[in-house]
Parts: C-alpha cells; structure tokens; sequence
C-alpha cells in the first residue's frame, strides 16, 4: 500500500489557510501549523485599535473552519527551525517529516532598528498589540479630562500615526472621525478641536506607487478634509513617550505615536539560512518553490518574487491567496506527475478607507473615490470575514455607528 504524501502548511494566515483548503481533495494528509488557535483577518485590525470592532468579530478559531476537512490536522505550535535536507518541521512540541511544505509565515512590525520607537510606540500587529492601542488612546482622553495644565493636555491630544500606506491612512482617518464624531459626545467638559492627528510619511505622497497618483492626490485630499494634518517627506527618528522626533530636527510634543511605516518577515524566515531578496524575504523560483527544494513552497509576506515589469509582488493578501492556489495547483499536478507551473499575478483591483463615506478605489483599470467606493469597501470586507455570525456582527456594529456616531467598543481593559 503507497504511502499517503505528508503536506506541512507553517501559517494560518490568508496564504496558509487558502492553501490548506484547497488541498482538501487532493490524496494528501496535511498538518497545519500555527502558534495561535485562530485566523486573524488582518486589514480590519486598525479597526480594534480605534475601538471600532471587538477583536472576536475579525478572529475566527482555525479548528472551527477547518473542522469539516479529514485530510486536516492542525498543530498549535512554534516552529523553531526546519531541516531541507532531511525534510523535517522542528516544533516546540513535536518534529513532522514532510514531502512538501508550504511556508506561509507571513511578517510582522519593522521598526527598522530605531529602540525608542520600537519601545514607546503602538503598532497593530496582532490582537494583543491592537487592544494595548486601543487601551492606551482612550486612557489619553481620560487623562486629558482630568489634566488643568493647557499645553501639556495638548500633547496628551496629539497622536501621531506614522506611515502613509493603506494602514497609515485608514487608521488616522478613522482615529480622527472616533475623536470629533464619538469621544466629543462622552467628553462635554472637554474642547476636543484640541485633539490632534498627525500623519506622517517619509516620500512625497500618501499610498503606495501602485495607487495611481490621482488616488494618491484624492487620499490627501480627503483626509485633510477629516482633520487630519498629513507631513509629507520628513520621517520619524525616535519618540521616548513624551516627544516625537522628526528627521527634520523638528520635535512634536506627544504622547502617542502608532507606527506602520514597515513589514519585515517573520523571525523564522530571517533565521534560515538560505538566499534571500530585499526585505529579507525568500527568492523563489517563478513556480513559487525554494530554489535547491523543489518539495518547498513559499508565499505571501515570506517569498521574494517579480511581476513581469520587474517589481516584487506586494505584501498583501490577496497576492498571498492567488499564490496559495497556484501551489495548491501545483501539488496536484506534481501528484500525477506533471511539472509545476509559473506563477502569474492578476490585480484583482485596490481598495483603502479613508473614514465614513470616504475610500479610495482602482478596480478594472477605473479610479474612483467616494462613497461608491467606500460602499464598495464595506461590503467586500463584511464578505471576506470568515463566519457568517461575524459577517453579521460587524455589518450590524457598522450600521449602528453610522446611523448613530456611536462606537460600541469604547472599553479600556486589562492588556
């Protein structure tokens, strides 16, 4: 009797529980590894920080989604290494032999070695991270409430978001619309037009260059409009808690700074000793496998590959699913002994919020902005979440706070 191929998929993000469903059918036995017990839908995380989602609306336990799959076993572990050679997945619990892996590990907050930021600043990264931020920014305004000294409550109203991508904006737009729609109601003593949002971003425009500049212009545009003061081509070079320090010699007296200027890969892809691309992500074969290691896949955030034009395909997660199905392709081809094929990237489009009726969209080669597209953002997002019951709670928590300007999650807690 032939013996069932093992497949070890290292992430449950949107790449590695893409490609563990995909492979459902397919004459594999497939171990699952994650050290967390749920699937984390990361572009709603802001969303936590700014006390707009509960973190259970956009977390959903991998057990619960996959639980259906008998192909499946899934491993609540850290990885802490990995053997090519001998085709071994070293785990804090337990070691797996595989005859194919897919490293899914997907990346985490780049602070690009500056100490104080990494240590005095917020970032949203995970749910644990996104919580501590949401803590922290409604502990400002209680602060605030209670402090008689005019410049120094000033400063405890001035918060800093660094990072002028789709994260950067979002959660600026939103932080502003929170203070002057929602936390101006819970603090009537309190002159909120004090609060400040100050966004700043190293180049000379907001989003990334795959957002055509009129997108780019319109962000600006409307964020401006939400009271949000954007910086343009200065950089942030420290913050001890109490100071921001631009790269201008300029400091801001603040004592909130959320970061999302950067990504790095996840420490298990830095620690292999392997070649690696800008970012220290995996260079990848055009198949996606690991050159030297046909049986290794690599995707999303980890693998290091070029569209056609010869820029590396982006950090998201779409890139990251359209890859997952491709290997997942690739191994059922491989299993009826046909060659893997090339991976090609489609643009399914792009889409960022900027606040109520407020988005930014590039979708079948149109740009548009507004709020066809922010409507737009709504309902794709509400689809993608994993559960129906979360769909339901965050379009009902959503509904509420735009009919009413009322934030359900205003709840400091224990970190």
């Amino acid at each position: 009797m032939n013996r069932i191929p093992h497949v070890v998929i290292i992430g449950a993000g949107f790449g590695g529980l893409e490609a563990a469903k995909r492979l459902a059918k397919a004459p594999v036995q497939i171990t699952l590894i994650d050290k967390r017990n749920y699937h984390l839908f990361q572009p709603l995380l802001y969303q936590v920080a700014i006390a707009g989602l509960s973190p259970v609306q956009i977390a959903h336990p991998v057990r619960a989604i996959l639980r259906r799959q008998r192909n499946l076993s899934f491993l609540m572990a850290e990885v802490s290494g990995i053997d090519f050679k001998a085709r071994k997945v070293l785990t804090e619990h337990k070691t797996l032999d595989y005859d194919y892996l897919i490293l899914a590990a997907g990346s985490r907050t780049n602070f690009f070695g500056m100490e104080s930021i990494e240590k005095n600043s917020h970032d949203m990264k995970d749910i644990s991270s996104a919580v501590a931020t949401r803590n922290h920014l409604l502990k400002m305004f209680e602060n605030a409430s209670r402090e008689t000294n005019e410049e120094f409550r000033r400063s405890i109203l001035t918060f800093v978001v660094v990072g002028g991508g789709p994260t950067g904006v979002e959660s600026a737009g939103a932080l502003s619309e929170l203070i002057h729609l929602v936390l101006t109601k819970d603090y009537p003593q309190m002159d909120l037009r004090e609060a400040r949002v100050i966004l700043v971003e190293a180049s000379n425009h907001l989003m990334p260059n795959v957002y055509p500049r009129n997108l780019q212009a319109a962000t600006l545009k409307i964020l401006r409009r939400k009271q949000v003061s954007v910086r343009l081509r200065v950089g942030v070079t420290g913050f001890d808690g109490e100071c921001v320090t631009l790269s201008n010699g300029e400091t801001i007296p603040a004592q909130t700074l959320i970061w999302t200027a950067g990504v790095r890969v996840a420490s298990l892809i830095e620690q292999l000793d392997l070649e690696k691309g800008p970012g220290g992500r995996m260079i990848v074969k055009p198949t996606l496998q690991l050159p030297g290691y046909p049986e290794v896949y690599v995707i999303g955030d980890a693998a290091y590959l070029e569209d056609e034009k010869g820029q590396p395909l982006a950090m998201l997660a779409t890139v990251a699913q359209q890859q997952a199905r491709h290997v997942a392709r690739n191994i059922h081809g491989e299993l009826q002994e046909r060659p893997p094929n090339p991976f090609r990237y489609k643009d399914p489009g792009l889409l960022a919020t900027i606040g109520r009726n407020a988005a930014v969209a590039r979708l079948g080669g149109i740009s548009f902005s507004g709020l066809l597209a922010w409507l737009i953002w709504v309902g794709l997002h509400i689809y993608r979440l994993i559960g129906f019951r979360n769909r339901l709670i965050v379009m009902l928590n959503w509904a509420w706070d735009y009919f009413f300007y009322d934030s359900q999650v205003r709840l400091i807690t224990k970190e």
